[in-house]
């Protein structure tokens, strides 16, 4: 059940594009193609989410990753995000973990919580990765921390919580041990 909740909650925020950068509402598509074209990776990242779900333009999911990609190149954190997203999810891609993996960790690194919290997902379920408890929790609290978002913080915050009722009181150590560790080093080498 928890799995569900968790996949349900990332789909709805991919989704509805709340927790990413959101189009303006004074921006009109062209207004937005004309600037991804040009190589603005904020608008590459809101074009794509138009692509990815269908406002104002058809809804595509090979252009929304085009779109997401473009921005991820110049390191924008919200495109590496729902690139991770895509292959999580399998959305337009098939499912690929240590792809989506790889994305949730170029934009983790530059504190996306969103990234931070779905990489203590991958960890918690053993997806793409060894199962880890101890990493999930550290993942769960650096976002529930860092999250300046109501909703993604309630989530880290919960995730972080339920799988502590899991863990031994000496993993828990290990884990806030390790999310200082992280922090201190920028998310380099988490």
């Amino acid at each position: 059940m928890r799995g569900l909740v968790i996949i349900l909650l990332a789909t709805l925020v991919l989704s509805s594009g709340q927790a990413q950068a959101s189009p303006p509402s004074d921006t009109s598509t062209a207004d937005l193609q004309k600037k991804a074209a040009q190589g603005v990776a904020e608008a590459q990242t809101n074009l794509g989410l138009l692509y990815y779900d269908g406002r104002g333009v058809p809804k595509d999911y090979t252009k929304a990753r085009g779109w997401f990609e473009k921005a991820a190149a110049q390191g924008h954190a919200d495109a590496q995000y729902n690139l991770g997203m895509l292959y999580d999810f399998e959305k337009g891609v098939p499912q690929n973990f240590p792809t989506a993996k790889r994305w949730y960790e170029q934009a983790a690194m530059q504190g996306h919580a969103g990234a931070q919290n779905n990489l203590g997902a991958l960890y918690e379920f053993g997806h793409g990765v060894k199962q880890d408890s101890v990493r999930a929790y550290m993942w769960y609290n650096i976002a529930a921390s860092l999250s300046t978002d109501d909703l993604q913080k309630d989530v880290a915050t919960e995730n972080r919580d339920e799988i502590a009722g899991d863990m031994t009181s000496a993993q828990i150590s290990e884990a806030k041990r390790l999310t200082s560790q992280c922090r201190t080093r920028k998310f380099k080498d988490c």
